[in-house]
This record gives structure tokens, C-alpha cells and sequence, in this order.
């Protein structure tokens, strides 16, 4: 079995990594509207259809066939653009054309306040940016993530995310929990992803539909009385980006401890529908949420 994976992952990297090659030889423009394709023509036997399909009917139900496809297509475009993305992290890191800021006295706010805070998200566009930017903004932070399973290109997409876009990497998982920990009581801020099924999680109602739900964030704002503080990022037709900083999540503390981590973690469910329902071709579908 082993052997197996291995060789899978051999040839998934040998691919992977020529595709870099042209891309960097072709240039992030053209590549873009390439591979946009490309993985819009391969993208569904990559990814379980019946996955993003069952996702899909849960959002709109069942008679909006038209819609679906139109958000599958959005979806899959904004893969392959995110895949050639990665390879222009240092321009983007060095730059600041391709992204506006909506919030950014939010931003200065939490600077003046030097006490840290928890940003939460989900995989919007091309979701690296938003840390990406919280580190231009000179915020100490520090972001929970999850190692890819290809072994063979873990170790490049480390060292991407470290160089440019936050040198502060936890890695997902209970020493995780304990890296962040030790991280706000260095005075750094965490952000993660919130919006993808956790075993460990609580299952709470996200479209109205029972899903496991991560309480991570709502369990370290209560123990360190911290807000937490919701972040969102679109890509435009443009291909440039629209980050958005939501106000400060208002933690109204009872007795009653589980309740207080389950009230603040289905109002985050909430919030990850309202940016979900903004454009959900933004959003990636094929993680099965309501397994």
C-alpha cells in the first residue's frame, strides 16, 4: 500500500512541478486564463463530482441546475488561477496593486491595542492572501495549517507559506493547539480556516444542515478573552482582490462554559453562510462538509 502512495505521489509531484516550470515561463496572465481551464476540464475527476454536487443541493436544493454549473465553473477557474498563484507569492508579498482592504482601521485597531486576537476564515478565492496581508499590516501572527498528504510537495509549500506569507506556521492537530496557545501568550495573533469538517468537532447546523464544526476558536477567545475576528477575500473579474475585515465578534460570556463555546461557534457558522451566500463560486466545494 505504501509503495502504491508512493509512486502516486511521485508522479502527482513530477507533474505538479513541470507544470511550474511553464508556468513560470509563461507568466502569471496567461497562465491564469491556461490553467483556469485546465482545471475546469479536470477538476471533476480530480475531486469527487458527487461530493461538490451533494455540497451544492445543500446550499440551493434541488432545481437550480444552471446555478450549479455556473458556481462549479467559478470554482474550478479560481483553482487553477490559485495553483499558478503560488508561484507569484513574492510579487504579491512586495506589491499591493492586486488587493484593497475593506476594514483596515479594524486592522490599525488591533496594532494600537497590542493584545492579540483570533482571525477566522474559510477557502475564499486565494485564501493565502488574506495572512499574506495581515503580515504586511506588521501584525504579529501566526497560522494553523494543514500539511498536504503528497509528502513529495509538502516541503515546497512550506517553504512558500513560511517566505511569503507568514513565517509563523502551526501545524493542524492537537500539538497544534498547544503551538497556538504558546503563541498568544507571546503577544501573536492566530488565524485559521474554520469552515472545513473537524472529528473532534460539534455538530451544529451550517445551512441548515448538521455539520462537524470546529469550537477551537471560540475555546481560546474564552480562556484568553480574546475577539475573534472574521476575515473574507473575493477575487475580482479582474483577477485582482477585495479583503474584507469584519467588526469584532462581541463575546457575551455566561455560567455556563459549553454554552458559551457553542453559542460563539454557531455565530460563526452564520457568518462563514453570510460570506458563502456573497458568491459561492468563491467558495471551494469540494470539501465534504456534512459527512
Amino acid at each position: 500500500m505504501f509503495i502504491l502512495k508512493f509512486c502516486i505521489y511521485f508522479f502527482q509531484a513530477i507533474l505538479i512541478y513541470i507544470f511550474f516550470i511553464i508556468i513560470k515561463i509563461i507568466g502569471l496572465t496567461i497562465s491564469r486564463k491556461i490553467f483556469s481551464n485546465i482545471f475546469n476540464l479536470i477538476g471533476p475527476y480530480i475531486k469527487s463530482e458527487q461530493v461538490i454536487n451533494n455540497n451544492l443541493e445543500k446550499f440551493l436544493g434541488h432545481h437550480n441546475d444552471n446555478i450549479k454549473k455556473q458556481i462549479k465553473f467559478q470554482m474550478w477557474a479560481n483553482y487553477g488561477k490559485t495553483f499558478v498563484e503560488y508561484l507569484y507569492l513574492k510579487k504579491f508579498k512586495n506589491t499591493n496593486f492586486h488587493i484593497k482592504i475593506k476594514g483596515v482601521e479594524i486592522l490599525d485597531n488591533i496594532i494600537k491595542e497590542k493584545k492579540p486576537v483570533i482571525f477566522v476564515s474559510g477557502h475564499f478565492a486565494n485564501f493565502e492572501l488574506m495572512s499574506q496581508e495581515l503580515t504586511k499590516k506588521n501584525i504579529n501572527l501566526a497560522t494553523i495549517y494543514r500539511p498536504l498528504n503528497n509528502f513529495f510537495l509538502n516541503p515546497f509549500m512550506e517553504y512558500l507559506r513560511e517566505k511569503y506569507i507568514c513565517k509563523n506556521q502551526i501545524k493542524k492537530g492537537l500539538g497544534g493547539v498547544k503551538d497556538s496557545i504558546n503563541y498568544i501568550k507571546n503577544n501573536f495573533s492566530i488565524a485559521l480556516m474554520i469552515d472545513q469538517r473537524v472529528s473532534e468537532g460539534k455538530n451544529l447546523p451550517f445551512f441548515e444542515h448538521g455539520a462537524l464544526t470546529t469550537t477551537m476558536p471560540a475555546q481560546i477567545a474564552l480562556k484568553f478573552n480574546l475577539n475573534i475576528v472574521p476575515i473574507y477575500i473575493a477575487r475580482k473579474d479582474n483577477d485582482n482582490f477585495q479583503m474584507e475585515v469584519y467588526n469584532p465578534i462581541e463575546i457575551t460570556k455566561i455560567d455556563n462554559t459549553e454554552i458559551n463555546k457553542l453559542n460563539i461557534s454557531l455565530k460563526l457558522n452564520k457568518i462563514l453562510e453570510e460570506m458563502i451566500s456573497k458568491d459561492p463560486g468563491q467558495w471551494i466545494w469540494t470539501h465534504n462538509r456534512w459527512k
